[in-house]
């Protein structure tokens, strides 16, 4: 068997919006998906699916900001307006918010990013996968 099909063989179709919000492998929706904050572990700890060649990209972090830009920057600009508050103010109080919100949004589209990859059998392509 190639080793795309050993890939695609072993693998299950959970939801994997479902277990990129929770955390979880997208192999068997049991072990936890990542091992600190952002960094996923090298493998499941309860079906020892291999995550090492796995990545989500780029495409969690313009998500998040995205998203963030589009609801939360407005609310910063209203209040700013409605209240008249001097800028610091305004930085001072929505900053902590945006950092927090992009860091709290990057880790959720980060895990469902992952799964999806995961259960497309997508990944990075390396030098030595092309062919010379």
């Amino acid at each position: 068997m190639t080793e795309p099909a050993k890939r695609t063989a072993r693998r299950r179709r959970l939801p994997p919006v479902e277990t990129g919000l929770r955390g979880r492998c997208p192999a068997c929706g049991e072990g936890a998906l990542f091992a600190g904050f952002l960094k996923f572990h090298d493998e499941c700890e309860a079906c020892g699916a291999d995550f090492r060649d796995e990545d989500a990209g780029d495409g969690p972090a313009f998500f998040a900001m995205f998203a963030v830009c589009i609801l939360i920057v407005p609310m910063a600009l209203g209040f700013g307006m409605a209240t008249n508050a001097p800028m610091w103010l305004t930085l001072l109080i929505w900053g902590p918010v945006l950092i927090a919100a992009c860091l709290y949004l990057l880790r959720l589209l980060r895990g469902v990013m992952f799964n999806i990859a995961w259960q497309r059998s997508a990944r990075e392509v390396r030098n030595k996968d092309v062919q010379q």
